[in-house]
């Protein structure tokens, strides 16, 4: 019998099981939310990114195939427009199975990596190697029925000590924008 390597990072780069991708959809598309740059998530993600000093932020939204960061905040471009492209276009889209906010989808609760490389599920991740991302820090968007509709998160290509400060901010902020989102906030 030929020997056959063992690749040991198969299982570690499984994206977890998202059942509920269909109904978020449905639910995202009742809000009027989820497919296009909407101006008070790029607002947002700005004011995210200022208060946790991070240079990148995003309001996420994930279906089937893909993220779509609704609000957008990149430090790269200039840091008085924040988003990256009004129409759109690069930057705003993500394969469903680069990042960490899918994690956060299927789990419902916030996910604190201060260096990804220290956890071998995350650091073998491609937004590790291609976009140099250290650190993470996002929250889930609850709907009232509890399903997750998308992620506020902040990104660094350093790794970043979050803490319980980071943590409570994240969380904090993420249900903030969950209130305006049920209150109407965005497109109609």
């Amino acid at each position: 019998m030929p020997f056959t390597p063992l690749d040991l990072t198969a299982r570690l780069l499984v994206t977890p099981q998202d059942t509920e991708a269909p109904a978020r959809v449905a639910r995202l598309r009742e809000l009027g939310i989820g497919e296009r740059p909407v101006p008070e998530f790029d607002a947002f993600a700005r004011e995210l990114a200022r208060v946790t000093d991070a240079p990148f932020a995003m309001v996420n939204f994930i279906d089937e195939r893909r993220q779509y960061f609704s609000g957008l905040y990149d430090s790269t471009t200039d840091p008085q427009k924040g988003p990256v492209d009004p129409d759109g276009g690069v930057g705003r889209v993500m394969e469903r199975d680069h990042g960490f906010c899918v994690h956060v989808v299927a789990r419902r609760t916030a996910l604190v990596l201060e260096d990804v490389r220290d956890f071998a599920r995350f650091a073998v991740n491609p937004v590790v190697d291609e976009v140099g991302i250290k650190s993470y820090l996002g929250a889930p968007l609850l709907d009232p029925s509890g399903m997750a509709l998308g992620t506020v998160c902040v990104v660094d290509q350093r790794p970043r000590p979050w803490g319980r400060e980071g943590l409570r901010t994240i969380k904090t902020m993420a249900a903030e924008l969950r209130e305006e989102i049920l209150r109407g906030v965005g497109p109609s």
